[in-house]
């Protein structure tokens, strides 16, 4: 749990997230959590109307409830610095956050963006530059790193418990968009499908992605290259809706990422096994408070959230005892905590300690980009493999 003695909450804004959202209010819930920031302005939605309905349902005061991102930001800058906002919240489709984000880190504001961060590898890079050169908190909001179990994990992997890593397997398996989902007017699946709104990937952009990031946290490995094979399963879909990749990992070990959102019955099956030559790692989303440790000398000994002989970085991610339930909220709010430790630290001019400010960066975003570029490319192409440099 993240704590801090500064003598005020930090203020923030959120663009999208309105009526009919889904994920906007698991970023409120998430970012209230913990009490450290109050939700003090917005611009909820793409419509007017309905970004200004938004915001009154949600008690926002009327000079700081807006009809478009543009008068948010503009309004943000004419206010004295003790007025303005800490850091805005993106949770708009895709195509929105790269103007939105680069506009606010241009203007000097620290940022939350959910993932995947942009459309291209160009506008991420730009997104790079741009934090760097304002000397800005970005935080993306890849909220599975959240999980108590995983930072156990890769506190395990880094520290090299599991020996040098050979294997990694990692499946994010759903079945919401089994049938033509969009075709009936469901908000959801009609913006994720859309390559205008959603990107080049459909399935592969939406929770593909969070494989990776999954992957990368816990593992550290970064890709060589790809041999991938994308699908759209579903009649009539613009999209790939199922997706399996075989990976080469500098260094020589080997992976595969399977994401599909077409495994009919199936929910949030998002599940990682990380394999050494010390042992093996297996975790999954839908059991989130366990980490299964098979070392190759003794017995297999299953590790829960809350206790005392876990990693600091995966105990201070718990709020309640062992044995009490905790999940995707709290995860959310873990990432939040770390980039709110990280902008009181900038505010206090001082450096921020790892520990708190434990959460993915702009450079992880930006990755996440090129991984889902590269993979776009492999499955167009009649070669074997495709090099994460080219």
């Amino acid at each position: 749990m993240n704590t801090s003695t500064s003598p005020r909450k930090l203020r923030y804004a959120m663009v999208g997230g309105g009526r009919d959202a889904f994920i906007g209010a698991v970023h409120r819930h998430a970012i209230a959590l913990d009490g450290q920031a109050g939700f003090v302005a917005g611009a909820l939605s793409s419509t007017p109307g309905k970004a200004l309905a938004s915001g009154r349902d949600l008690g926002l005061a009327d000079g700081r409830n807006h009809g478009d991102w543009q008068a948010l930001l503009a309004d943000e800058l004419t206010r004295p610095a003790d007025e303005r906002i800490d850091f805005v919240s993106i949770v708009t489709p895709n195509h929105v956050h790269f103007p939105v984000a680069l506009a606010f880190a241009e203007a000097g504001f620290h940022v939350v963006c959910d993932k995947p961060l942009v459309h291209t590898c160009e506008q991420a890079d730009a997104l790079v530059r741009a934090v760097r050169r304002e000397g800005t908190v970005f935080g993306v909001t890849y909220n599975y790193t959240g999980y108590p179990m995983v930072r156990q994990a890769r506190a395990m992997v880094r520290s090299g418990e599991l020996g040098e890593i050979r294997k990694v397997v990692v499946e994010y398996n759903q079945g919401w968009l089994a049938t033509h989902l969009e075709g009936t007017g469901n908000k959801q699946a009609d913006w994720r499908t859309d390559p205008a709104r959603s990107g080049a990937a459909g399935a592969i952009g939406d929770i593909g992605s969070h494989a990776e990031n999954l992957v990368a946290t816990v593992t550290g490995l970064e890709i060589e290259s790809i041999c991938a094979d994308l699908g759209c399963l579903v009649a009539g879909r613009a999209l790939d809706d199922d997706g399996s990749l075989l990976l080469r990992f500098r260094g020589g070990a080997r992976g595969v990422l399977i994401a599909s959102q077409i495994n009919t019955g199936l929910e949030n099956d998002l599940r990682l096994r990380v394999s050494g030559t010390l042992g093996t790692l297996v975790w999954r989303q839908e059991q989130p408070s366990q980490l299964v440790h098979l070392p190759h000398d003794g017995p297999k000994r299953v590790l829960t959230r809350g206790s005392p002989w876990l990693h600091p970085s995966a105990q201070r991610a718990s709020r309640i005892p062992a044995g009490h339930p905790e999940g995707f909220i709290e995860a959310f709010a873990n990432v939040y905590g770390g980039v709110m430790a990280d902008i009181r630290a900038h505010l206090d001019g001082s450096a921020a300690d790892p520990l708190a400010a434990d959460y993915p960066r702009v450079e992880d975003g930006a990755r996440g980009v090129r991984f889902i570029e590269r993979t776009v490319a492999s499955a167009a192409s009649e070669a074997k493999w495709t090099s994460w440099a080219s």
